[in-house]
């Protein structure tokens, strides 16, 4: 897994692959997914909860959605300093979003999942191939 390692002013979150090099693509991909999992429930979690006035939906997505700023700001400040562009940020965010919220449809709002849904998932997939196309790099 990973370790915690205290530095003069942050607590970084470490990532121990088997390449170093790849350590930050690591700890940035491992953030954003734990971070989506709070947005995830800011933006969709009070579907269950549908007597609940709306001002208490509100605070309390803000409160998770804090949670899941701390994560996501750090995770994209590892990845575009060891060179990810915003746009490859973006994609591993987009790509981990629709991967969540499958998941959590799925398992938290019993939701079934459609063929419909997955083949979209695939597309936005082969949009992130085009993405970091490696033939485009230069």
């Amino acid at each position: 897994m990973g370790r915690l390692r205290r530095t003069r002013y942050t607590l970084r979150l470490l990532a121990t692959p088997a390449d170093p090099e790849r350590q930050p693509m690591y700890t940035t991909v491992l953030l954003l997914v734990l971070s989506n999992l709070f947005m995830t429930f800011a933006w969709y979690g009070h579907l269950k909860f549908k007597s609940t006035a709306m001002w208490i939906v509100i605070l309390v997505s803000w409160v998770i959605a804090f949670f899941e700023y701390c994560l996501q700001v750090p995770a994209n400040r590892i990845g575009h300093n060891r060179g990810l562009s915003g746009a490859e940020l973006k994609t591993i965010q987009e790509v981990i979003t629709l991967v969540v919220f499958m998941g959590f449809a799925v398992v938290y709002l019993k939701e079934p999942m459609k063929w419909n849904v997955v083949l979209g998932l695939g597309l936005v997939g082969v949009g992130a191939v085009v993405v970091f196309a490696p033939w485009a790099k230069g």
